[in-house]
């Protein structure tokens, strides 16, 4: 069986270019998402022998484990890379957004993650060299104003990866994440009214340039790949600063 890797998250965005860019590179490509219909445009864009779709809610535990094994049934139960995408996210106030959204957010990113680890682990202890790269973001390195619930996700997703890449390690699995900052996808777009900081730190990113550094990994995995050359330079301080040093700069950008 060829190389093969699991993306949630897969019918827009970042998952979408991610599962373009493996299937021009010859690897079988699963691709899950809520969006059925989404999904068969992307199907029949990629093609089916390159490509399996399955419709799956990240936090609903039944359509993940029949997503994964019917991903299974296609690869002879291998699973090379698995591409923890799915998010979601809320920006503003934090108490203006409704504790509904807060919760969702935390049920997406962080318990939707551990489902889908959970579900793959199987199949990624059978398969040599497997990977995992679960998307992290720049704000699990320091709490962001307008982005609580998310940024607090996000950290969750840091550590959920330092403490899998170090329990996985006896099986053979690594296990990393991308930390980008802002990506021009329509999650960020349906919410750049939200907070000034979209404004001030510019939303640069593309998705294609993420779903490059997912191919990076594979090619030299890391713990944590800092995205963008401007937080690349500021991950290193961010890292080492006190942290009074980096709440100073994060409220002087946010008030400004």
């Amino acid at each position: 069986m060829k190389e093969c890797i699991f993306i949630t998250g897969a019918a827009a965005g970042i998952g979408r270019e991610t599962a373009r860019l493996f299937a021009s590179r010859g690897w079988f490509v699963g691709a899950a998402d809520r969006d059925e219909e989404a999904l068969a445009a992307l199907q029949d864009e990629l093609g089916e022998g390159r490509c399996s779709t399955h419709v799956m809610d990240v936090v609903d535990e039944v359509s993940v484990k029949k997503g994964l094994a019917d991903f299974a049934e296609r690869t002879g139960g291998q699973l090379r890379l698995l591409h923890n995408n799915a998010g979601i996210l809320k920006v503003g106030p934090f108490e203006e957004i409704s504790l509904s959204a807060h919760r969702a957010v935390v049920e997406v990113n962080v318990i939707g993650l551990m489902t889908v680890l959970h579900a793959a682990f199987p199949y990624l202890k059978a398969t040599p060299n497997a990977q995992v790269v679960n998307m992290s973001s720049a704000s699990a390195a320091y709490g962001i104003p307008d982005f609580a619930s998310y940024s607090a996700s996000k950290h969750a997703v840091r550590a959920m990866t330092e403490a899998l890449d170090i329990e996985w390690e006896p099986h053979g699995i690594r296990v990393g994440d991308l930390m980008p900052p802002f990506v021009n996808t329509g999650m960020v777009q349906q919410n750049e009214q939200g907070s000034r900081l979209f404004e001030r730190l510019g939303v640069n990113l593309t998705p294609d340039v993420v779903a490059a550094q997912v191919w990076a990994q594979v090619e030299q995995p890391r713990l944590h790949r800092p995205i963008s050359m401007q937080f690349k330079a500021l991950w290193p301080i961010a890292k080492s600063a006190p942290a009074a040093v980096t709440r100073g700069v994060l409220r002087k950008l946010w008030r400004q």
